[in-house]
């Protein structure tokens, strides 16, 4: 389904709600302008299979620009808005866009693409205009809201974050289904696994640009929901829309759980949240204490899955799932996992650990880029995200940690995310990473850096109170050896911390192996 099926049956329905402005699109008004944006792009001798890329914040033209390119057969590619020149540039470049479309709150870096995307034709703003770009809202208004003939459903490019190197674009199968037949990708999760249909109310509080916002709230369309979209994520602000817009549905990463629980507890009981009936999170490991609060606290209605990007596979349990199996990320429902050896073999016993491959699941190539393509791929055609894990004796799924960010230290394989899991609750701890650092004797060492909480001081005292407390719950190894505290952590805004940063700083001068 898309939105002008649902602008026929609910055209008065809201199908985009911006939390703070309360902006709104009604059905009838997205389908509109996203049939007005189709025509945009056909008029500019745009056809199915050209691309587009866009780099815009959370607004209320988002989700419309991504329905106009998805009516004309286009393969869009939304941009992070914290990205710098450089890397616009040549996600731009790269993924052969013919027209790059922006907003003034990017304009300085706007006017520096001017001329490093040689390929692109047409280049709109919205919210003004600097040289070099004409008005989006002027080049719409009058255009004929009729569907254009024969449309075929486009799909997204999207790109890795970039948190362990240069941003890959991960290109989807796409075939010429006719619109009207089309089946959105993560409708039918949405529908069957969360229960959401035209009567839900889905909160959005990531930015748009990443891949789950994005298809989410798509999807979300194609089923005939409501979407509020938050501008930016704030966890007081989180809960007051849950109130105040009676939200069904929602999607967050571990962090979000983290900053709400941090909120004091008269806060978090002042507003009322019993409308939700599903809030599934994705994107990282959930420390299992934080998991278990949550739930205690808004009841079995917590989902969560494991998938990428690449979409070649998914793997999801419910609240019950995973109280019987505290720690797991689900069981597969569309593939096959493997756990493999450095070897490529599978391993031999259960819960033994190894690379996580997927069989079964949808296909993807990263764009331009044969030898990612080939290095994500096992000789039986199974591919990887990356990701090291476990399975237990029930098929359940566990997650140690990306393969790229696992510390060896002494020989030993440590990683990072255990010791990660277990200082993100102590309670003097706000945001916390943890990384391998060089060590002369050792290769590498463990070390924790910390931003503290609210009247927190950061001093020795608490480095010692924080390794200590570590190692009540892990072995030594583990555990960081030393603590440094800064301001804020390299943190994107969907949850994921830029570690290739943090190890950048801290490897300069030193041979790292390459993540």
């Amino acid at each position: 389904m898309y939105p002008g099926a649902f602008a026929a049956t609910q055209p008065d329905q809201p199908a985009i709600i911006m939390a703070n402005s309360k902006e709104t699109l009604t059905y009838a008004e997205l389908d509109n302008l996203a049939n007005r944006i189709a025509r945009l792009f056909h008029d500019a001798g745009l056809r199915p299979g050209d691309h587009v890329a866009f780099c815009l914040e959370n607004s209320l033209a988002f989700l419309p620009l991504a329905w106009g390119a998805h009516y004309c057969g286009l393969i869009y590619t939304a941009m992070s808005s914290r990205l710098n020149t450089e890397e616009m540039a040549y996600i731009i470049n790269n993924c052969e866009a013919k027209v790059f479309i922006t907003s003034m709150y990017k304009g300085a870096q706007a006017a520096k693409l001017t001329d490093l995307m040689p390929g692109v034709s047409l280049r709109l703003m919205l919210d003004g205009t600097i040289d070099g770009y004409e008005s989006f809202e002027a080049a719409v208004a009058d255009l004929d809201p009729t569907p254009i003939e024969d449309r075929v459903a486009g799909t997204d490019m999207l790109y890795s974050s970039g948190t362990t190197g240069r941003p890959k674009g991960i290109m989807p199968q796409m075939d010429s289904t006719a619109l009207e037949e089309a089946e959105h990708s993560v409708a039918g999760m949405l529908s069957l696994l969360m229960g959401l249909d035209s009567d839900g109310v889905y909160l959005s509080p990531a930015p748009l640009y990443h891949a789950a916002p994005l298809r989410f709230t798509m999807g979300c369309h194609a089923l005939g929901a409501t979407v509020v979209v938050m501008e930016r994520f704030d966890p007081r602000e989180y809960l007051a829309c849950i109130e105040e817009y009676q939200v069904t549905h929602s999607q967050v990463v571990p962090t979000m759980f983290v900053r709400i629980l941090k909120l004091d507890e008269e806060v978090r009981e002042s507003y009322d949240i019993s409308s939700m009936r599903m809030v599934v999170h994705a994107a990282a490991p959930c420390p299992i204490p934080v998991k278990e609060k949550i739930i205690e606290w808004w009841g079995p209605v917590v989902h969560e899955y494991y998938a990428g990007t690449e979409g070649n596979g998914i793997v999801y349990c419910n609240s019950d799932m995973w109280m019987a199996h505290k720690g797991t990320v689900g069981v597969p429902v569309n593939c096959v996992v493997h756990i493999v050896d450095e070897d490529g073999n599978e391993v031999p016993n259960v819960g033994d650990e190894g690379t996580i491959y997927f069989e079964g699941g949808s296909s993807f190539e990263y764009h331009g880029d044969e030898q990612k393509t080939a290095e994500s791929r096992h000789p039986k055609g199974w591919s990887t995200l990356g990701d090291v894990g476990r399975l237990d004796e029930d098929g359940f799924l566990y997650l140690t940690d990306r393969k790229a960010y696992m510390i060896i230290s002494g020989g030993v394989n440590i990683y990072p995310q255990e010791a990660e899991n277990v200082l993100t609750v102590h309670p003097k701890v706000f945001d916390v990473a943890v990384i391998g650092v060089p060590n002369e004797d050792f290769g590498e060492e463990v070390k924790a850096i910390v931003q503290v909480a609210e009247g927190v001081q950061a001093n020795q005292t608490l480095e010692r109170e924080l390794i200590q407390y570590c190692r009540e719950h892990l072995a030594d190894i583990k555990c960081p050896r030393s603590v440094d505290f800064r301001e804020e952590l390299p943190r994107h805004p969907t949850g994921k911390l830029y570690k290739r940063l943090l190890k950048d700083e801290y490897w300069a001068g030193h041979q790292s192996k390459i993540i």
